[in-house]
C-alpha cells in the first residue's frame, strides 16, 4: 500500500527535525509550513525552530490527535 502524502510528511516529521528539503527528499512536498499548518489545525502537536542560518523553519511531531 502507498501512502498519502500527508502520512509521508507525518512518517518523515516523526523521525525528528526535518527542514523543507528534508520534506522535499523523503515526502515530495515542496510546501511543508503549509501542510504543517494543515496537521496543527488537525490536532497534532508539532514543535518548530529557525535553523542558524535564519532563512527556514525546522519541525518535528512530538504528539499526535487525541
Amino acid at each position: 500500500m502507498e501512502l498519502t502524502q500527508r502520512q509521508e510528511i507525518i512518517k518523515c516529521l516523526k523521525r525528528g527535525w526535518k527542514s523543507p528539503l528534508d520534506a522535499l527528499k523523503e515526502a515530495g512536498t515542496m510546501k511543508l509550513a503549509t501542510r504543517v499548518g494543515e496537521l496543527k489545525r488537525d490536532g497534532y502537536l508539532i514543535l518548530d525552530k529557525w535553523h542558524e542560518s535564519k532563512k527556514y523553519k525546522l519541525y518535528k511531531i512530538v504528539g499526535e490527535q487525541q
